[in-house]
């Protein structure tokens, strides 16, 4: 399988992600906020460093858990400067939500 390169608007965005947990986990040890929600230490430094730009949903929906973050609130933050929630790019406005 070819991955095809990721495009700025996904590298901010994954940046945009990795401010936000930073910001959520606050002085919470990244340990165990990794261990709470099932994911490697390595990996949600990855993410929070901006390294993995595209995290899976259910990494995204664990870390958010164990942070307090709804989904909705994780999405429309990280979408802020490319259209946020429902952008001219998915062809239906205001119907991109993630589930609670």
């Amino acid at each position: 399988m070819v991955r095809l390169p990721l495009t700025p608007e996904e590298i901010e965005r994954g940046q945009r992600l990795g401010a936000l947990l930073r910001r959520a986990r606050g002085e919470r040890s990244m340990l165990v906020t990794a261990l709470a929600a099932g994911v490697s230490p390595e990996t949600l430094r990855k993410i929070e460093s901006g390294r993995v730009a595209t995290p899976a949903f259910s990494t995204i929906a664990a870390i958010a858990d164990v942070l307090g973050l709804s989904l909705d609130a994780v999405w429309a933050e990280i979408n802020q400067a490319d259209g946020g929630v429902g952008s001219a790019r998915s062809g239906h406005p205001g119907r991109e939500r993630l589930a609670s």
